[in-house]
């Protein structure tokens, strides 16, 4: 796969999330899917559309920053847009498997309000 393939899959992952498109994502992912945040440890696809997958309609929009794609692996960095002003940075590293993504590894960024920074919880 080239590496606009590649980006092209993230871009329709992305496109996917905001109209709540859950098949065209669980189409997109292996079967032997993982996913890892600082909250789910290489959670499987099952356990991540149980656990990680909601309605979208709280998002206004995700703003693609930056798409860097070397062989198997991406990087992603993106803003997300709520509705009602609040927005964070995320970076997502997705790994492939031919063309479908084998895993995603997301850390989270800083929280803001109103162009204004919310911080979080501390745990």
């Amino acid at each position: 796969m080239s590496v606009d393939d590649r980006e092209r899959i993230i871009r329709g992952i992305f496109a996917a999330y905001i109209s709540n498109d859950r098949r065209a994502v669980e189409n997109a992912f292996a079967d032997d899917f993982r996913f890892t945040s600082p909250y789910d440890d290489r959670i499987d696809k099952a356990t991540y559309f149980e656990r990680c997958w909601r309605d979208t309609g709280w998002i206004e929009r995700h703003e693609l920053e930056k798409i860097m794609v070397q062989g198997d692996e991406a990087f992603v960095t993106y803003n997300c847009v709520a509705k009602g002003g609040r927005n964070f940075r995320n970076t997502e590293v997705f790994v492939f498997a031919g063309n479908k993504v084998r895993s995603i590894d997301v850390y989270f960024g800083a929280t803001y309000q109103d162009g204004a920074f919310v911080r979080q919880p501390e745990n």
